[in-house]
């Protein structure tokens, strides 16, 4: 069911609901615009938006302008850091923190106040991903390399920088589970994953036969320890099982059309999880045990299908179908839209 949509100024490749208690209502949306010709340059920004479904609420209360950015990420629940940080990673190379601040002078509406930001590389950031704590960050960069940082109150360092891949790299996200490992993928269709207890980094696994095309995005399952899931160019969505890290085995895969670019797993359902396919939209996919199965598909963007959220409310924990939402953007048509899954995907 459609709730609302928008356009935004710029080229929409990500967006981001915030899963602290006090901000839950808010959504972030990232944009990318190469602006062509004799000077090219990358534009972004930063919007947020005031989102309630249930009441048919959809507004933009703050934007910051910024470089291109690739990726934005919110700090993670119960992370050391207080407050709630948001993460980007930008054109320029560099990794930039925001805090999200009340207005002091009791005006309505919430701002993002720029914590600290760190030249990571000349090269682009493409990706990012926070440890449990929200004490490091892995960045993924276009000349291939991983870069690990710390951020602790409002200082970023570089901990650690390698070169893992040969092209870009798409993917890099911690093992929520054991965060001494980091998962990376790339455009030369490697999987790997990395022990950050040796320094440098020592490579747990590289897989390079099972992903066809270039890796997109990599996620670890919030309720199972054992699963990760990976999309691809491919339109491949591939289940891992990790219980030998040494040697991961693909369970199952299934094919979404269009490329997997971004997978967002339910917040409270398990086995639920929200895929972004490029050139085929969006699907709600089901995950059980050997069985994946496309649930619901969502078509009413117009240009490739980035971003993709679940919304994280108390509300999700009465298990009613009518509480999860959905925010879904789409890059060169700009279109940001907040839908609720028709399907019962509960059952």
């Amino acid at each position: 069911m459609d709730v609302a949509h928008c356009y935004l100024d710029g080229n929409a490749d990500a967006v981001e609901f915030c899963p602290h208690d006090s901000y839950q209502h808010v959504l972030a949306a990232s944009t990318y615009t190469l602006q062509e010709g004799d000077c090219p340059s990358r534009s972004g920004s930063i919007s947020l938006f005031n989102v309630d479904a249930n009441m048919g609420r959809f507004d933009l209360f703050h934007r910051v302008d910024t470089v291109g950015i690739f990726d934005i990420k919110w700090s993670p629940v119960g992370g050391s850091n207080v407050g709630s940080l948001l993460a980007q990673a930008d054109a320029d190379g560099f990794l930039r923190t925001y805090s999200l601040e009340d207005n002091s002078d009791g005006a309505e509406g919430s701002f993002l106040k720029e914590i600290n930001g760190v030249k990571i590389s000349s090269s682009m950031c493409l990706c990012l991903d926070w440890n449990p704590s929200a004490t490091s960050i892995t960045v993924g960069l276009s000349d291939g390399s991983v870069s690990i940082v710390s951020v602790l109150e409002s200082q970023i360092e570089i901990q650690q920088q390698w070169k893992g891949h040969d092209f870009e790299l798409w993917a890099t996200s911690f093992d929520i589970h054991q965060p001494q490992l980091v998962y990376s993928g790339s455009d030369d269709c490697k999987f790997s994953c990395w022990d950050l207890r040796d320094s440098p980094s020592k490579l747990a696994f590289q897989n390079i036969k099972a992903h066809k095309m270039g890796v997109c995005c990599i996620v670890k399952s919030p309720n199972d320890p054992n699963t990760v899931l990976t999309g691809c160019y491919d339109e491949h969505l591939r289940v891992w099982d990790v219980r030998s890290i040494s040697k991961p085995v693909n369970e199952t895969s299934i094919c979404l059309g269009g490329g997997v670019w971004r997978i967002k797993p339910h917040p409270i359902l398990p086995g639920i999880v929200l895929a972004a396919c490029m050139h085929n939209g969006f699907a709600v996919v089901k995950i059980e045990g050997d069985n994946t199965e496309v649930i619901e598909t969502y078509s009413k963007h117009d240009s490739l299908a980035y971003g993709a959220d679940w919304q994280k409310c108390e509300s999700n924990q009465e298990g009613k179908n009518k509480s999860s939402v959905v925010a879904t953007c789409s890059f060169y048509d700009r279109l940001l839209r907040i839908w609720m899954p028709q399907s019962d995907i509960t059952t």
